[in-house]
């Protein structure tokens, strides 16, 4: 008798789903696909800097540097499609938003060429409310790190 073929869980989730789980577009859609996503626990988000990204024409054009506030979103829309496929989001009449930050800390500049890592791990998690920790980063050093949250909301 044989038995029945072990299934894994899907553990990678391209940008087709990202944008079916996340309202964000271009140009503020800082995920371009995700990694190890473990179901209520963590996930890796990737996101390619490249020179055409539209912040690089004003922030530091002559040695360009990925803004630290973007960097903290792409942590932060990592941790929302984290939330939206562990709770199975619908997105009709509900989003997640960003709700706190703490501890945030900046290591090194994040430039094009770049491939920045987001690896989110939820710390605790209640209902539609989500606590993570983060960490962005670039080869093996760290870009930047926090803690933060979000949470579930019914929107019109």
């Amino acid at each position: 008798m044989s038995e029945a073929p072990v299934v894994e869980a899907q553990t990678s989730i391209d940008i087709s789903e990202i944008l079916l789980r996340i309202p964000h577009r271009y140009p503020f859609l800082l995920v371009d696909r995700a990694e190890d996503y473990r179901q209520g626990e963590s996930i890796v988000g990737i996101k390619c800097v490249t020179i055409n990204e539209p912040f690089f024409q004003g922030h530091f054009p002559e040695y360009a540097v990925m803004p630290g506030v973007l960097i903290v979103e792409a942590m932060a829309q990592t941790g929302a499609v984290l939330m939206s496929k562990s709770l199975n989001v619908d997105r009709a009449g509900k989003t997640i938003l960003f709700t706190s930050l703490d501890n945030c800390r900046f290591r090194q500049p994040v430039r094009p060429g770049d491939v920045l890592r987001m690896n989110v791990r939820v710390v605790r998690a209640r209902g539609g409310l989500f606590k993570f920790e983060g960490k962005a980063l670039v080869g093996d050093k760290t870009a930047a790190e926090a803690e933060f949250a979000a949470m579930l909301v019914e929107t019109p």
